[in-house]
């Protein structure tokens, strides 16, 4: 499984989530063949050592997979009946990537729609991770007030300023 040199770009202060696997090179594969990911770092995936924690980059965004390893509190969803985070993945052909995912094994949950500013759909990848996928319609942020046109600001949201 080849590395590349494809790093997220790091700022002083970065956030990368780690998704934790039942399967951690099936899930390599998976990424790889739904979204185009690059695996940019890894350890393991060996017969000596079959765990696998690796960083991975789709167009420079970083993300990393892992073997659950229960004795590190470090559990997959399918271990907790289900996960507590979704993903957001920014492209610029919503659809397409929606339905090369499914293609890859991910579940439709439901296809790219408009709706509060972006078009955006959801699948259910085969290791129990929630994939919303979509990009924004409008400029984004949108506005001052932190709302779609057309929607109000939320509650105790400061109102747009003159």
């Amino acid at each position: 499984m080849p590395v590349t040199g494809k790093r997220a770009g790091r700022q002083l202060v970065s956030i990368l989530p780690q998704l934790s696997v039942r399967g951690g090179l099936a899930a390599l594969d998976f990424y790889r063949a739904a979204f185009g990911a690059e695996v940019v770092y890894q350890v393991g995936g060996t017969a000596e050592n079959p765990s696998v924690v690796a960083e991975l980059s789709v167009d420079g965004a970083g993300f990393w997979v892992a073997d659950e390893s229960p004795e590190h509190a470090n559990f997959s969803p399918e271990s907790v009946g289900g996960s507590t985070t979704r993903m957001l993945l920014i492209v610029s052909d919503p659809q397409a990537t929606i339905e090369r995912a499914v293609l890859a094994g991910a579940t439709l949950v439901y296809p790219a729609i408009q709706e509060h500013g972006w078009l955006l759909g959801r699948v259910h990848d085969p290791f129990g991770h929630h994939w919303e996928i979509g990009k924004p319609l409008v400029a984004w942020p949108p506005g001052r007030a932190g709302h779609a046109p057309g929607f109000p600001a939320a509650p105790g949201f400061p109102a747009a300023a003159g």
